[in-house]
């Protein structure tokens, strides 16, 4: 499925199964990214304990279809909203204050990354979800770039742990700029990955 020809009948088949408590690997305008309902307890404990992530120390974060959405689940003060909206969709992640909104595995935790890719399969997940998917991006050895960017050897790495994967053709290997935004008025990038931060 292509971000320029979606296949309703495919993209169904995905938010079906991310109601169900499913696990999907999507595309994003980074990495291709590993997902669920965010709002799913166990489908997020699910993904935490195939990728070996302790939530309570590992910052968690959500794609969402838009910033109005993305204020659900987190806090946006005005310098934040005007950085948001000025690079986004983009290839961003911004660390924000969580709101309470968010499940109970997000107990604890002050922040929330959030995403709104550059991507339209991603965003219109969220979208038609009704609400933010959990993401984490696939893991991938740089000596075998392949089992990052290309479909079939994503698929055979994660057979047994996701339910499905959108083969959106070949992916890219540069990550997300991450910018913790906690502080509105101090944003500060913590990673230098895709794109470049307007301010």
């Amino acid at each position: 499925m292509y971000e320029s020809n979606i296949n309703e009948r495919y993209m169904d088949l995905v938010i079906e199964t991310l109601r169900d408590g499913g696990i999907v690997i999507y595309p994003t305008d980074t990495l291709y990214a590993i997902g669920c309902d965010a709002l799913n307890n166990n489908a997020i404990e699910r993904i935490c304990r195939f990728k070996d992530i302790n939530p309570q120390k590992t910052n968690l974060s959500i794609v969402c279809c838009d910033i109005s959405q993305a204020s659900e689940y987190a806090r946006i003060d005005n310098r934040s909203f005007q950085l948001l909206r000025a690079n986004l969709p983009g290839p961003f992640t911004f660390i924000l204050p969580a709101s309470s909104s968010l499940p109970k595995v997000f107990k604890g935790r002050k922040t929330v990354g959030v995403r709104i890719p550059d991507n339209t399969i991603a965003r219109l997940l969220a979208e038609r979800l009704g609400n933010p998917v959990l993401t984490t991006s696939i893991e991938w050895n740089p000596d075998y770039p392949e089992e990052g960017c290309e479909p079939e050897s994503i698929a055979m790495r994660y057979e047994n742990d996701v339910d499905l994967l959108i083969d959106c053709g070949t992916g890219e290997l540069v990550p997300s700029t991450v910018v913790d935004c906690t502080d509105g008025n101090n944003p500060e990038i913590v990673r230098e990955g895709k794109g470049e931060l307007n301010e």
